[in-house]
């Protein structure tokens, strides 16, 4: 019998902590800055309630439904589904060897941080002395054991954490996703009242509103409702397969969504009060200080935690957010590995989680030597784009016109406290499908014009282009294998709703609350361009239009979840009589043949 999760709640916490990762602190806010600001943030409510939403409920209705991984969830489909699944696994695996290297890092820097030993020049520290980058991608200058000895580490905690499947990783996320939230509310406290922040913050977050007439700016506020869900890994299928056939769908993959979004959101006013204030030590604009990804984490960082009182102090903490939030993305895309290996070999727990991370470790040698952080550069570029890009793709064209797309509607509506009406069907359909072949396409003309950073063609052509073309020829490879054989079919399904029509009306309120907010917030943007004296309001409104959409209705979605637990019970015992009377009938066939 398949393993199920202790609770909805730490099935919540696992989606939410592997959605929740590096990328909110050092990519997120700096995309809200260069795409407009405010007016990013209003793009990025959109693409999130007509991508990221119905995507997310699309992988987890799809891992309910069938009670398998991501491969063999698509073999149930059509056999000929099934290197889908596998290419989403792939794509996680290779993410996951130099994910942990990054986790390795902050494990290094966290030693680091108890004696400042990246002292007053944090970028000739970071650069040239802990990672000693060389001048190229092919001169790779050696392995640097301090990376090796943690990237090893790395590997034992993420093993740790999944040793016993969801029995552990239900105990764990109750420290990896927690614990970074704790530590990031101190440090946006900390940073907004330190001197200059204000003038951060308005960087980040003042809506510049004429962005919103740049196609560049939908394509970034939807590749990131894409990439920032853990949607196209296989993880999210992987965890749902998880939950228990009772489990309310729709609610929470909408919680995860927004739980996730007011993380990334609020995890700017910590980056953005802190570069204001850096900027303004240096006596310099915050232009001048920008950087993100990992340059902001350890070379910026460093530099403004020196300047801060007790300074090892918020150092240990800061890189213990790093670490506990690289933890929680990594130990779910091993499980995606993991899940599917079970799934298709019928190996147990542990033997499925040790094929996964000795590769994982080998592979992961490579971004540990002087040239590492090239190939890291090179392939996770490669990887957002081509990789997990081209995977969600091929997912919407299979279930919005080869599937019963009506059909996985009403099976994710039944057990769910919300609704979702067919707007969703059309979105799988044409909206996403359009929205991701454009950002895929025009990414890819770019790059094939103008290339990537001042990699050598060569680089990106074995590093980016190679190993992306590689992964879905072993996709189809992997789901030629004879696996363990066993029945591929839906598990018995509910005949009754939980709710009547009062589910749709609670999504649909929240989607019009958010549009008027959005539509309030961007009249009064304008506004302040004719009457200045308006400007400071501009900025408050912005945020709490942010604060309703993302936390109000993440707590809207709880309180509606959790108050039918009654109507929930009552709904449970006729699921479970219904089960009773199809096995029932089941057996009586099989007696009579």
């Amino acid at each position: 019998m398949r393993e199920h999760w202790d609770t909805k709640r730490a099935f919540i916490l696992a989606a939410i902590g592997s959605a929740i990762g590096l990328g909110n602190i050092w990519r997120f806010p700096f995309k809200c800055y260069e795409n407009g600001g405010g007016a990013f943030l209003f793009a990025y409510l959109i693409a999130m309630i007509t991508a990221g939403i119905p995507l997310l409920i699309m992988e987890m209705g799809i891992g309910h439904r069938f009670g398998l991984a991501a491969p063999l969830s698509w073999r149930t489909i059509s056999k000929k589904y099934e290197w889908i699944g596998w290419w989403a696994v792939f794509v996680s695996f290779v993410i996951t060897t130099y994910y942990t290297v990054v986790m390795a890092w902050s494990l290094n820097f966290s030693v680091y941080s108890l004696s400042q030993a990246w002292g007053d020049n944090p970028s000739d520290f970071f650069y040239n002395s802990f990672l000693r980058l060389t001048d190229s991608p092919f001169n790779l200058g050696g392995i640097r054991v301090p990376i090796l000895v943690s990237l090893a580490a790395a590997w034992v905690l993420i093993l740790a954490s999944i040793w016993k499947g969801t029995r552990s990783v239900s105990k764990v996320v109750y420290i990896t996703v927690f614990l970074p939230w704790l530590i990031l509310i101190v440090f946006v406290i900390r940073s907004v009242m330190l001197p200059g922040a204000m003038e951060g913050l308005h960087y980040y977050l003042y809506p510049v509103m004429e962005k919103l007439m740049n196609p560049r700016v939908w394509v970034a506020a939807y590749g990131q409702a894409f990439y920032s869900l853990s949607i196209g890994f296989g993880l999210i299928i992987a965890y749902a397969s998880y939950l228990k056939r009772d489990t309310d769908i729709v609610s929470s993959a909408v919680i995860i969504a927004l739980s996730d979004g007011a993380t990334a959101f609020v995890g700017g006013f910590a980056v953005f009060g802190s570069l204001g204030f850096y900027a303004h030590l240096n006596n310099l604009p915050v232009t001048e200080v920008l950087q993100g990804g990992p340059g902001l984490a350890f070379v910026t960082y460093p530099a403004i935690i020196n300047q801060l009182p007790y300074s090892w102090i918020f150092g240990i903490l800061f890189f213990l957010m790093l670490i506990t939030l690289a933890l929680d993305s990594c130990f779910a895309l091993v499980e995606s590995v993991s899940s599917s290996l079970r799934d298709k070999f019928g190996w147990g727990i542990k033997k499925s989680n040790l094929l996964v991370a000795i590769p994982g470790f080998v592979v992961g040698i490579i971004f540990t030597t002087g040239a590492g952080l090239y190939w890291l550069d090179i392939v996770d570029k490669w990887m957002e784009f081509f990789g997990l890009g081209m995977v969600i793709l091929f997912e919407t064209i299979v279930i919005g016109w080869f599937y019963d797309t009506g059909g996985l509607r009403q099976y994710a509506n039944r057990p769910s406290d919300i609704k979702i009406g067919r707007s969703w069907e059309i979105l799988l359909k044409y909206l996403i499908p359009v929205a991701l072949a454009i950002l895929v396409v025009s990414e890819g003309i770019r790059l094939i014009r103008i290339g990537y950073g001042d990699y050598p063609a060569s680089a990106l052509l074995i590093g980016g282009w190679g190993v992306a073309l590689i992964l879905p020829v072993i996709a189809f490879l992997a789901a030629k294998l004879r696996g363990k054989e066993k029945s591929l079919s839906p598990l018995p399904e509910p005949v009754e709703d939980l709710t009547d029509q009062t589910g749709f009306r609670h999504y649909a309120l929240f989607q019009r609350v958010v549009i008027v907010l959005i539509v309030v917030t961007s009249v009064v943007a304008l506004v302040a361009r004719c009457f200045p004296r308006m400007t400071h309001f501009v900025v408050p409104v912005v945020i709490i239009t942010m604060v309703i959409s993302l936390v109000g209705g993440s707590v809207y979605f709880l309180k509606i979840s959790s108050g039918n637990f009654e109507k929930r019970e009552e709904w449970r015992e006729r699921y479970a009589l219904d089960q009773q009377r199809s096995s029932t009938n089941r057996a009586r066939r099989g007696s009579r043949q």
